[in-house]
């Protein structure tokens, strides 16, 4: 078993919408002009990471895995039958669109894979940016259809402007979107499945209008307001599917880790050292870090802020 920690390189995403933040801003290094996600941690067959650098580098993580062993993922995500979590940098040069993503069951059952929960902690934002998140008010499944129909959807959704360091817990039924201007962390279940409603008559490159998933959208979406989420202390989020905690680092800092699970970091901000038994790793803002499930204690010597996840 290798139980030392390694950086990550993400699976890099152009979506229409996608900007050069992630490249100018976070040293992301990719041939794509834009750059519209960054999958920081996956093993998702839509993109996985691979390892950036050693003798395993150009291993994507189920190959690194499948090398050392299941044991460096930890009982609690070995509890679950697929790889728990993914985590993303967003860069939302443009509006994304409108959409929900299912529960578990609904999209096990219609889908083939796991529903989505995420949570968002906003890395950066122009001054007016806003999103959307929810409903204003509860409203009918006819009203929502109607709205769908004739264009007025934006009306009754919940418009909020963001500032840095904001954070947005998304249960599966929310209906939501990113606005332009924002640069995003995402941490959320293994899935890719999301149902768009409404997408300002956006077109492809080839001219055509995106897919919609209506019908699908009209049976999952949770047509009453979310009630915001509100983070305790440095812990940002925490349900059953992962836990996200921030670490603000200005001298030397440790973080506990055990054979219980994995811990992602993701460094938002800085730099510094990482050193855990014999190791030491350097890391600059943007990098991504997977530390295999194991006892013991991790030194962070620098001027940094990290968000670390696990379940």
């Amino acid at each position: 078993m290798n139980l030392k920690p390694v950086k990550l390189l993400p699976a890099f995403k152009d979506y229409l919408w996608g900007g050069v933040k992630l490249k100018a801003d976070f040293g992301k290094k990719s041939n794509l002009d834009k750059v519209a996600e960054s999958w920081e941690l996956s093993m998702h067959k839509d993109g996985q990471s691979t390892i950036l650098e050693g003798n395993d580098k150009g291993l994507t993580l189920s190959e690194y895995i499948d090398k050392y062993g299941k044991q460096l993922l930890g009982k609690d995500a070995l509890a679950f039958d697929f790889f728990p979590i993914l985590i993303k940098f967003i860069d939302a040069a443009d509006n994304l669109s409108v959409q929900v993503h299912p529960s578990d069951e609904y999209a096990l059952k219609n889908e083939g894979e796991y529903g989505k929960t995420e949570m968002w902690y906003i890395l950066d934002c122009e001054d007016d940016a806003h999103l959307y998140y929810g409903v204003k008010s509860e409203i009918s499944k006819e009203e929502f259809t109607q709205r769908i129909k004739n264009n007025t959807l934006l009306e009754v959704l919940n418009k909020v402007k963001v500032k840095k360091g904001d954070v947005f817990f998304i249960n599966a039924g929310t209906i939501h979107a990113i606005g332009k201007g924002i640069v995003i962390c995402e941490i959320q279940q293994n899935s890719n499945t999301t149902y768009r409603v409404y997408d300002y008559d956006r077109r492809d490159k080839n001219g055509n209008p995106r897919d919609l998933h209506i019908e699908k959208a009209i049976d999952v979406s949770t047509l009453v307001p979310s009630v915001p989420y509100e983070s305790n202390n440095n812990i940002l989020a925490k349900c059953k599917y992962f836990t996200v905690e921030k670490l603000e680092c200005t001298t030397t800092q440790q973080i506990s880790i055990t054979k219980d699970c994995f811990k992602s970091v993701i460094v938002v901000s800085g730099s510094g050292k990482l050193m855990l038994n014999d190791e030491t790793l350097d890391f600059c803002k943007g990098d991504s870090i997977f530390i295999p499930a194991q006892d013991g204690i991790i030194n962070i010597d620098g001027i940094c802020e990290l968000i670390i996840s696990y379940v």
